[in-house]
């Protein structure tokens, strides 16, 4: 499966979750119940995995957490902030480069209209 169609899945699953659950709700909810969704339709999906950065050859430990990877293909960011900061999309393509993936979902559950929520950050374009 592409990276285009995991992320038709993960923004249809995002869709339904938001119109089930609402805005207004911790970060954390929103990504155990999109796991919990991802996994009921098959798919293979890393939740708050450690990944290490590497600095000039050198492992240095957690770098960071990512939120959500499907299919160790797509990386997930999940939010539920007032308004998506221009930062979230820098910290989203980092995260991208230093997995070497190529696609990132950045989603802000915490809007009245998700599809105004939910960016795509691509790595390597």
């Amino acid at each position: 499966m592409s990276e285009n169609e995991l992320s038709k899945i993960i923004v249809n699953k995002s869709f339904e979750i938001h119109k089930g659950m609402g805005p207004g709700l911790l970060e954390s909810v929103y990504e155990e119940i999109l796991c919990y969704e991802l996994r009921q339709s098959g798919l293979l999906v890393s939740r708050q995995q450690s990944l290490p950065v590497l600095w000039k050859g050198v492992k240095m430990g957690q770098g960071f957490r990512a939120d959500l990877i499907v299919e160790n293909l797509v990386l997930i960011e999940i939010k539920s902030v007032e308004a998506l900061a221009p930062v979230f999309y820098k910290q989203v393509l980092t995260y991208l480069k230093i997995t070497g993936l190529k696609l990132g979902l950045l989603i802000n559950f915490n809007e009245e209209l998700l599809r105004g929520g939910i960016k795509r950050v691509v790595n390597g374009l």
